[in-house]
Order: C-alpha cells, then sequence, then structure tokens
C-alpha cells in the first residue's frame, strides 16, 4: 500500500499551515479504532474508513478515537475537517519530535506526550501520542500499534470504576495516567540495570560495564528530556480554566501530578546513581593499576639488593680476595637469598603482600 507523506510547507509564498506532498512511500494500513460508550451501553469497532468516525461527533456519548499511524495524511485531515481541528495542530501531530505540551483551542483541548517503551534492540524508545480532548469525545494519535492502554479498555469493556460513569476529560485523564504509570516500569528497569553494573563493578569491572553504564547515562537524558515538560502539561491542566475540565477531575490530576513530580526525582537520583557509578569504575580501574604497580614494585625491592650483590661481584677488577674463595660463589647466593627472605617476612608484616 502506497501513500503520499505530507508535512509543513517550507517554501516562500505559501500561507502557515498549507500542507504539500513531498514523496510517497510504502507504509502499513492506518488502523483507526472506535470506543464509544455511557454508562448502560458500550459500542467497540475497527473502522474500515474514516468516515465511520463523523457521526460520533455530535453523539451523547462517550467516544474514544484511536489512530495507530501517521503516514496517511489524508485520514488525519478529513478527521480534522469533521472535528474543525486547526491546521497547525494537524501539522504538531504530523511532527513526532514535538515537546510534551497542552494548548487550549476554546472547544477542545491538545496535548502531547511521551509514550516509553523498550525496543527490540532493548533500548528504550519513545512514541508521541497526540490527544484532542472534546466535550464528548477524545481523539488520540500513535506512531505505531502497541500501546500502554490495554488496562483502560479493559476497564472500559468490564465497567470497572468510574470511568463509563465520567465524561471526556476523565478518559483523558486514565490515558495520561497509563502513560505515567508506564514510566515506573522504565525507571524500575533502569534501576535493576544499575544494580547489575554495580555488581559488576564490585567483582570485575571491564570495559563492557563502563559501556553500559555509559548506555546507562545516555538513556536518563533522553528519559529526563521525555518526562521532564510533563509536569508542566499536568499543572496547566490542573490549573487551567477550561470548561473541558470539570472539577471534580482536579483531585486525579493532582494525583498524577505528584506520580510526574515522583519520576522526576526517581531520574534525578538515578543519575546521580549512574554517576556514581563511573566514578566507582574510574577509581576500580585506579586501584587495579596501583595493585598491579604495588606487585611490580615489590619485585624490584627484592632484587635490588640482589642485583647489588652482584653487580659487586660482577665487577673484574684484579684484587678481590672475595674472587678466591672456595665458598664464595655460594656465600654470594646465600647472601642474596637471605636478603630476600628477611625482605619478604617485612613486606608480610607490614601487608603488603
Amino acid at each position: 500500500m502506497h501513500r503520499f507523506i505530507i508535512r509543513r510547507s517550507q517554501k516562500a509564498g505559501l500561507p502557515p499551515g498549507t500542507l504539500v506532498h513531498i514523496g510517497e512511500q510504502k507504509v502499513e494500513k492506518v488502523r483507526i479504532s472506535i470506543i464509544d460508550y455511557d454508562e448502560k451501553q458500550l459500542k467497540e469497532m475497527d473502522a474500515e474508513t474514516v468516515e465511520v468516525c463523523f457521526p460520533f461527533r455530535d453523539s451523547n456519548t462517550v467516544t474514544w478515537i484511536n489512530i495507530d499511524g501517521l503516514h496517511d495524511v489524508g485520514i488525519i485531515e478529513k478527521l480534522g475537517s469533521c472535528y474543525n481541528l486547526h491546521p497547525l495542530l494537524l501539522e504538531d501531530i504530523l511532527n513526532t519530535e514535538q515537546r510534551p505540551k497542552m494548548e487550549d483551542f476554546g472547544d477542545y483541548l491538545f496535548l502531547v506526550l511521551k509514550m516509553l517503551d523498550y525496543g527490540e534492540n532493548g533500548v528504550i524508545e519513545a512514541e508521541q501520542v497526540s490527544l484532542v480532548l472534546g466535550p464528548n469525545y477524545v481523539i488520540s494519535f500513535q506512531e505505531h500499534e502497541g500501546d500502554v492502554f490495554n488496562a483502560v479498555r479493559e476497564r472500559i469493556r468490564k465497567n470497572k470504576g468510574r470511568i463509563r460513569k465520567s465524561g471526556a476529560d476523565y478518559l483523558a485523564y486514565a490515558l495520561m495516567d497509563s502513560i505515567v504509570d508506564n514510566y515506573f516500569l522504565i525507571l524500575e528497569n533502569v534501576g535493576e540495570r544499575i544494580e547489575a553494573a554495580e555488581q559488576q563493578l564490585a567483582e570485575n569491572p571491564t570495559m563492557e560495564t563502563l559501556n553500559a553504564i555509559r548506555e546507562l547515562k545516555k538513556e536518563m537524558i533522553f528519559l529526563r528530556k521525555s518526562i521532564w515538560p510533563l509536569r508542566e502539561v499536568i499543572n496547566n491542566l490542573e490549573r487551567g480554566e477550561s470548561s473541558l475540565i470539570h472539577e471534580s477531575l482536579t483531585a486525579y490530576l493532582r494525583d498524577v501530578y505528584d506520580h510526574t513530580i515522583q519520576i522526576i526525582d526517581t531520574v534525578e537520583s538515578l543519575r546521580d546513581m549512574i554517576s556514581g557509578l563511573l566514578d566507582v569504575y574510574l577509581s576500580s580501574i585506579s586501584n587495579k593499576m596501583n595493585e598491579v604497580m604495588k606487585v611490580l614494585t615489590i619485585f624490584a625491592s627484592i632484587f635490588i639488593p640482589l642485583t647489588f650483590v652482584a653487580g659487586i661481584y660482577g665487577m673484574n677488577f684484579k684484587f678481590m680476595p672475595e674472587l678466591e674463595w672456595t665458598w664464595g660463589y655460594f656465600t654470594a647466593l646465600s647472601v642474596m637469598g637471605l636478603a630476600a627472605a628477611v625482605m619478604l617476612v617485612y613486606f608480610k608484616r607490614k601487608k603488603w603482600l
């Protein structure tokens, strides 16, 4: 399946918000899922076309429209036209390098969050999730299939908690809360890797250990960049005056805000731990080098007097009485052996060996 990729125009003479074709590539089909519910009824479906979503705009129920895949801009344009979404908002959805933020467009709120997960290579990856909160709907845009919202879907299906009794604002809160809660799992995994690195440092630090510490440090910088702006987003939602956020939701948003602060504190603590690991690694390498130098110094210290004795009797002076002794050779060896033994005993008592 082929789709034209459309992005913000950078050409002179075109007004802001103009979308132009810049290329064509083979892509997977966009998946559109719809969950429409109230306290008494639930309707769940996968839409074959975006037009299926249009009737839910003015329904009396709460509708969650989830778009997996941003490559078919035609779908996003049609959905934006039906729900009167601003063209600049559509551009922000397509630009997946957005910083987490919240914008109030009056009739709806626009949220950008970062959903974190581990990729196939074991590296933390961030996926942009864009949420549009309206009076009776939430539209979520994701880059790929697979997310952390399954728990929310199950709560809706099984009518658990107050999600079916509440409006679209509570649904948006539940989605944000799922993303934030997943951060704890990511940080828990990072903590386990830090403990493993500490164990390796205690046993036998190697270059692989140093590379693992460097990767952890890079990941913490990445996590901080993805998570830190979220505090501002939640705070703006909590303190905002939008009519789309009911007063009863304030306590729940405050709870998400507290979780965000806790996550940020954990990130900072883990960063300090990783910096400490790097210092411990350098100290361990220095200590190992010192141990090697100590052994070499001890050997050199033992052989210095032996070399001195051998050097004296290696001189070819004619008048050296000891050269004519019958037991001179064995006496010299004995003196050298005794000197080495005395030094070994001395080093042992000093606990240098």
